[in-house]
């Protein structure tokens, strides 16, 4: 189990293959070429969300029926059974469980997860999601814990 933050550095810049990196557990995807100040600012950020994950002050459990949070520690269980997300895949679920019932637009949740909205990557929050949904639920189409609200975004089910 590792919690070690991923950035995808490559040429292929097509949508579905940015969306595949995410899916396969990235958690920023950058295409070349790019700017070695972007890449700074975006390897910041990521160490940053891990950083702030690890330590943030607080609530640091939040359980929601059989799902539990750690968030020191960046551990969800789910039935006492540890359930294997990356960083990114974490820090969305924890802004969605913090606040049950709010509803989140993409723009909102990449800026909770990379502390800024850009407008090229919002699809991406679809397949993190998608990803969260695989790992947490019995029947990722009919979700009981992150639901969609469609023509907006997402929302923790309440509890």
């Amino acid at each position: 189990e590792s919690n070690v933050p991923i950035i995808m550095l490559t040429a292929r810049g097509d949508e579905s293959d940015k969306l595949v990196g995410l899916e396969l557990g990235a958690d920023d995807y950058l295409t070349k070429p790019f700017s070695p100040k972007e890449l700074v600012a975006r390897v910041r950020a990521v160490l940053r969300r891990t950083e702030m994950a690890q330590s943030s002050p607080g609530r640091e459990i939040i359980r929601v029926a059989e799902l539990t949070l750690a968030l020191p520690r960046m551990r969800v269980t789910l039935d006492e059974r540890l359930i294997d997300l990356t960083p990114t895949e974490f820090e969305l679920l924890a802004a969605l469980a913090s606040q049950p019932g709010r509803i989140f637009t993409r723009a909102q949740l990449l800026d909770a997860v990379h502390g800024v909205a850009f407008e090229s990557y919002e699809r991406a929050i679809d397949a993190h999601i998608k990803n969260i949904r695989r790992k947490l639920e019995p029947n990722p189409r009919q979700p009981r814990y992150i639901l969609t609200v469609y023509g907006v975004g997402y929302k923790f089910a309440d509890a």
